[in-house]
């Protein structure tokens, strides 16, 4: 699993630009699925036909990043967040642009207290000497992400973008493993989560499905001092209960703890304060969709070092499995 992790991860595709990844995507599944399409958000729909219940599974492609909004003389690039960016997590960090240019997040020398780290107050440096050079290689609106390659350490992989593309894998993997079912199983890779939920809304209302999952990453609790949360990397795939978007529909948050305790696959149960997944947006969609979500733990999300374990990612595949099959 972790080859398929590695070449998501790798690819470019903050929100809004997410159609790279959607090429390798279609790759990786075209021959297994009945049909593959995309729509005008640029959400990637594979499908694999049935006379049962449409099921929609759902995992957002596009990551994290900056956007430039201004060049100084001198080339500095100016810049704002697309999606939760920390500013304080940019410090320091490469970014790189679609094109391959790279470059380095600072702040002003002024900046006395590391508290006052904002986008207003930081720049990203190419190495440019003036405008003009920096605008050979980056313009006003070309968006960069963090810069790095995946790392696997026993069953630990460490990597930017496993937010998402970590449920990306899974339903990749699941489109892989065909399993026999009669119902229709909507395989969608959706676009602009991170600024919004945005893909999975006009998705949803284009299949109307009879019920929905959301596969994301979830935050753990697991960590010093981290907090209250019953998550823990290692534990198996989390069933969400609720966080800021959803409140999980009770006969998908009950199929799917029925599905694991049946095949004996490990669980948590979630409970998130903040933050949301596409079940946010689909679960109002279209009259309403009765929805859930199957959350992957992870640590230190939103940053150039996400961790999950892969253990997590391989038992989240199982629990769809077994749940399209009902």
């Amino acid at each position: 699993m972790f080859d398929t992790i590695s070449g998501l991860v790798s690819t470019f595709g903050p929100s809004g630009c997410e159609n790279k990844v959607a090429e390798v995507i279609t790759g990786m599944i075209r021959k297994h699925v009945d049909e593959v399409r995309t729509d005008a958000m640029g959400n990637l729909i594979a499908v694999k036909h049935g006379r049962g219940k449409k099921i929609m599974l759902a995992a957002h492609m596009d990551e994290i990043g900056l956007i430039v909004t201004t060049i100084d003389e001198k080339g500095f690039l100016r810049f704002g967040t697309v999606g939760g960016v920390s500013p304080v997590i940019a410090l320091g960090q490469r970014v790189v642009f679609e094109n391959g240019t790279t470059g380095v997040v600072w702040y002003e020398e002024s900046m006395e207290n590391m508290k006052d780290a904002r986008p207003d107050k930081m720049y990203i440096d190419v190495g440019a000497k003036s405008r003009e050079e920096a605008m050979k290689s980056v313009n006003i609106g070309d968006m960069a992400v963090f810069a790095g390659s995946p790392v696997k350490q026993g069953e630990i992989v460490i990597s930017k973008a496993l937010d998402d593309r970590i449920g990306c894998a899974v339903l990749v993997e699941l489109a892989r493993k065909c399993p026999e079912t009669d119902n229709e199983i909507y395989y969608v890779f959706t676009t602009q989560e991170e600024v919004g939920l945005r893909g999975a809304r006009t998705a949803a209302y284009s299949i109307r499905p009879d019920m929905a999952l959301a596969v994301d990453v979830t935050r753990t609790g697991d960590t010093p001092k981290g907090r209250y949360l019953s998550v823990e990397l290692g534990g198996g795939p989390a069933v969400k209960i609720k966080d800021n978007s959803v409140i999980a529909h009770p006969a998908i948050r009950e199929r799917l703890i029925n599905c694991a305790r049946e095949n004996g696959i490990p669980y948590q149960l979630e409970v998130l304060d903040r933050g949301g997944t596409d079940a946010g947006s689909i679960h109002i969609t279209a009259g309403g969709i009765p929805s859930g979500c199957v959350s992957i733990p992870s640590r230190f999300i939103h940053s150039p070092a996400e961790m999950i374990n892969l253990r997590d990612a391989e038992n989240a595949v199982k629990l769809l499995e077994a749940f399209v099959k009902i």
